[in-house]
């Protein structure tokens, strides 16, 4: 009981904290536009590593444990791969419709980007994406502490970069820098129901907790090899190629480091 308590203590820490990332947003006005690009050159290449290393480190290997047969913990982690695929595909088709005319004279947004439904798209966008967070950090929990918290770190660091993009397109649509983070910390809060749902549910989602690990692998495998890598690769300057390398492999050492805590 002890346990769990804990537990669900250092769940709902760790989703308040991915939840407040929403807000760095704010933070980036003030800084120049060179200095914020070689930040995120940095904290995207962190992520990949962090994200590959939870998932190949720590994810696949519990969800294995968990399975009587390694091919039925694959077959999932395959399913979370391809369940991310299909919801990236869904959100970006209805993103392009529904903002298809909302800018004119070369991006300047016009009075249509207003009543655009872009804010909704990035609120269900978001909102999806960061409840599906709430209840990996939940079940990752559920194994261990040590988990929840390699888990926690890969989520912060693909969270930053992404709650950076979010903000920036809400401002260039139109949206005030107010209603911006509005948006962006309202979808953030679905995090917490994720971990909320895990922990309701506690019986049945450790008679889960194999699939859903597995399914957490994949979406992390999907995310860094699908969205982030493609970026790094748009860097071709030998110099910056080694600071992304560098920055990839201190990211799997992070997650490699926090098996020793277990």
């Amino acid at each position: 009981m002890r346990a769990m308590a804990l537990a669900t203590g250092y769940a709902i820490g760790s989703v308040v904290i991915v939840s407040l990332i929403s807000l760095i947003g704010i933070i980036t006005l003030s800084w120049q536009e060179r200095f914020l690009q070689r930040c995120l050159f940095v904290l995207v290449s962190l992520a990949v590593g962090a994200l590959f290393g939870d998932a190949i480190i720590h994810l696949i290997p519990e969800a294995l444990s968990g399975f009587d047969k390694s091919e039925s913990a694959a077959l999932w982690v395959l399913g979370g791969v391809l369940l991310f695929f299909s919801i990236e595909k869904f959100l970006h088709w209805h993103h392009h419709h529904s903002t298809h005319g909302a800018f004119e004279m070369g991006g300047t947004p016009t009075h249509a980007a207003h009543k655009n439904p872009l804010g909704a798209l990035i609120f269900t966008a978001d909102g999806l994406h960061n409840l599906i967070d709430g209840i990996i950090i939940g079940a990752s929990y559920l194994i261990s502490i040590e988990v929840g918290v390699a888990t926690t770190l890969a989520v912060i660091l693909h969270e930053i970069p992404q709650e950076i993009g979010d903000f920036a397109i809400l401002l260039h649509a139109g949206y005030s820098k107010a209603y911006a983070l509005f948006i962006n910390f309202s979808s953030a809060l679905l995090a917490i129901v994720g971990v909320l749902i895990v922990f309701t549910l506690e019986s049945a989602s450790e008679q889960f907790l194999p699939a859903m690990t597995a399914l957490a692998a994949g979406s992390f495998l999907y995310i860094a090899g699908s969205d982030l890598v493609p970026e790094l690769h748009k860097v071709t300057r030998f110099q910056e190629s080694l600071i992304q390398f560098t920055a990839i492999v201190l990211g799997i050492a992070l997650m490699w480091a926090l098996v020793f805590l277990e």
